[in-house]
């Protein structure tokens, strides 16, 4: 809920916690210090005990009667615009009655750490809406002086009677910042229904050309591939050599375009290839006729035709090319233009057209549409398959990197905790090493959870960015002091070198977000690289104004085919769980959407297992620095 208030929006978010006792408020007042400086609906409740009492000092403080039922409970509310979370409890009746038992059977144990506690924990909002209410009324019986400040608060988020006026804010009641299972849930829906459509559509296309027996050999040539280049030069040869044409090219044509490039074309020997030519349209009065009547145009003779003596690029062509008769069919799909079909016969006399030459190449067209389409859909349908495909492993890498990811510290701490609370004559050296190992499995859960935030603001945008001048090479260096910071006492880290250009110019970027990318790297090559190993970090200007950042290690590597996959969420090498180094699978991916945000590119390199990896990544230079135009009159 912390991190939730701490990456809220504009909108400040309102929040309510009721505790107790004293005694436990003092022990999260430092979170709600924190928390007041994102917004000024802060709202705090306890029976006092020694100091507490109503005070405006950082936040609202609200100290109720010990006798009051608030101190039966425990209350936590947050609203924001886009979620709202709610925890209300309170002692179950069980643990009660047991903790009225335990001052007679062990007089010296503390009641507090065997309480057991019921209640809901929800993200509906209606509920929590609803709990936010009921505790604003019991604050305003103890401090009537919050009524107008409460007003504020009901007004911006809809909150009792007061929510229905035009100034509340508008809620977005499908935004959530952390759990995404819904959303993906929908989307796999509709990738599913949308793969349904594909099908059906394949399914027609199919059915349309059994029963266009007369164009049934080449509407078989054409289904044997789904390339369209190949559909379509197997549809000029087959139709050119059906009907003894000289020339038949087929190309591909939209409404808009005003030049069409020639893909494919049947020859005869003897006749000049225009394969490659460009096709002025746009001027062009056959093409124009296409696109006003929806139909074929056919030239019985170029020598006495208007439409081509009249046109100087027509009559040109038609020269140049030795057309005498010249026929251009549309294809269509669906009423959309998708190319251009056309027969050419360059002999003498004018070519006599029949009615069944018309119809067959009309025909032809239909097929020739049908089959971009499918070629089209195919595609699509595989795209879509891929996408299905990493939605379902991305889900899969969720649930079990999260469930073992949380639930190994969650077990720790848990062990810890017992252990503490049940053995009051444990060593001090004892006691000293449950509470490092609690709090060091606490901070790698925090760890886990401020990566999914820090890639859910960064994947949606909600990321401010603030450019500014740095130099590199102090931010390496604060790079490596948190890495050093972070490592393992226990362990021997890899020796680390750095090869930084000397008046390397200075860059432009985020300066917090430039030194995450670095120290992910590093942490990155930390983890797969031995004690014996090295990590080089380089730093070098390219020839795109941009500074070309390596981070390269000598450690276990990756396979080729794997170089472009370790940027995607949740991949992990070795599995979900069977890995031996630890980590969510969000690094790279963090460091990937940092790098496009200030226009940068990252990639990965590396030869295979045990050969080590290199990570590059680029960031922009400032333009017209002393340094930049040192290296332009070096340069010169």
């Amino acid at each position: 809920m912390e991190d939730q208030v701490l990456a809220a929006t504009l909108v400040q978010p309102l929040v309510i916690a009721s505790f107790q006792r004293e005694r436990f408020y003092r022990q999260e007042a430092h979170r709600y210090q924190r928390l007041s400086q994102r917004s000024d609906q802060i709202y705090v409740l306890s029976a006092p005990e020694t100091d507490f009492t109503n005070s405006s000092e950082y936040y609202e403080k609200v100290a109720f009667e010990p006798e009051d039922a608030l101190s039966q409970e425990w209350h936590l509310v947050v609203i924001a615009h886009n979620y709202a979370t709610c925890l209300v409890c309170r002692e179950s009746l069980g643990s009660i009655a047991k903790n009225k038992q335990l001052p007679e059977l062990s007089p010296s144990l503390d009641m507090d750490t065997a309480r057991r506690f019921e209640g809901i924990w929800t993200s509906e909002r209606g509920v929590s809406i609803k709990a936010a209410q009921l505790l604003l009324d019991r604050i305003l019986v103890y401090r009537p002086d919050l009524t107008g400040k409460i007003a504020q608060a009901r007004q911006r988020f809809g909150i009792g009677e007061q929510g229905s006026k035009s100034g509340a804010v508008q809620i977005n009641e499908y935004a959530c910042d952390i759990d995404t299972d819904p959303f993906v849930q929908r989307l796999v829906t509709y990738l599913q229904a949308s793969q349904y459509k594909l099908h059906k559509a394949y399914r027609s296309i199919a059915a349309q050309a059994r029963k266009e027996r007369l164009v049934n050999s080449i509407s078989t040539a054409i289904r044997r591939s789904l390339d369209p280049h190949e559909v379509l030069q197997v549809a000029a040869q087959e139709l050119g050599q059906h009907l003894e044409a000289c020339r038949c090219l087929i190309y591909r044509a939209q409404v808009t375009d005003s030049q069409a490039i020639i893909e494919h074309e049947f020859l005869t020997p003897g006749v000049v290839s225009v394969c490659g030519q460009t096709w002025e349209l746009e001027q062009n009065p056959l093409f124009r006729e296409i696109v006003k009547e929806d139909e074929g145009v056919c030239v019985s003779d170029t020598m006495t035709d208007p439409r081509v003596t009249n046109s100087a690029g027509l009559s040109l062509i038609a020269k140049k090319f030795a057309i005498r008769s010249w026929l251009i069919e549309p294809v269509f799909f669906q009423g959309r233009l998708l190319g251009i079909v056309e027969l050419h016969y360059c002999s003498l006399p004018p070519h006599d057209w029949q009615p069944g030459e018309l119809d067959l190449v009309e025909a032809i067209a239909t097929h020739v549409g049908a089959a971009l389409i499918q070629a089209e859909a195919y595609a699509n349908l595989e795209e879509l398959n891929k996408q299905l495909e990493a939605l379902d492993r991305t889900r899969s890498n969720l649930i079990a990197i999260t469930g073992h990811e949380l639930r190994t510290p969650l077990s720790t701490i848990q062990v810890c905790l017992e252990s503490l609370a049940s053995e009051p004559d444990m060593p001090l050296e004892l006691q000293q090493v449950m509470i490092n190992t609690a709090l060091s499995d606490s901070e790698r859960m925090r760890k886990l959870v401020q990566d999914f935030l820090t890639l859910s603001n960064l994947e949606s945008g909600r990321v401010e960015w603030h450019p500014e001048s740095l130099s590199l090479q102090e931010c390496v260096d604060l790079a490596l002091s948190r890495t050093r910071t972070r490592s393992s006492t226990t362990e021997k880290p890899p020796q680390i070198k750095t090869q930084i250009t000397q008046n390397l110019p200075l860059v432009k970027a985020d300066g917090d977000w430039l030194v995450e990318v670095l120290a992910k790297l590093i942490d990155n090559a930390y983890k797969f690289t031995p004690s014996a190993g090295e990590i080089t970090i380089k730093a070098t200007r390219n020839s795109n104004q941009m500074v070309e950042v390596t981070v390269a290690d000598t450690g276990r590597g990756i396979e080729p085919n794997r170089l472009e996959v370790v940027f995607d969420r949740f991949y992990q090498e070795e599995g979900a769980l069977r890995r031996t180094a630890g980590g969510t699978g969000l690094g790279l991916a963090i460091c990937r959407q940092i790098v496009n945000g200030w226009g940068g590119q990252i990639w990965a390199e590396s030869k295979g297992k045990d050969q080590g990896s290199q990570f590059h990544f680029t960031v922009p230079i400032v333009q017209g620095s002393k340094e930049e135009k040192r290296s332009r009159v070096k340069s010169r």
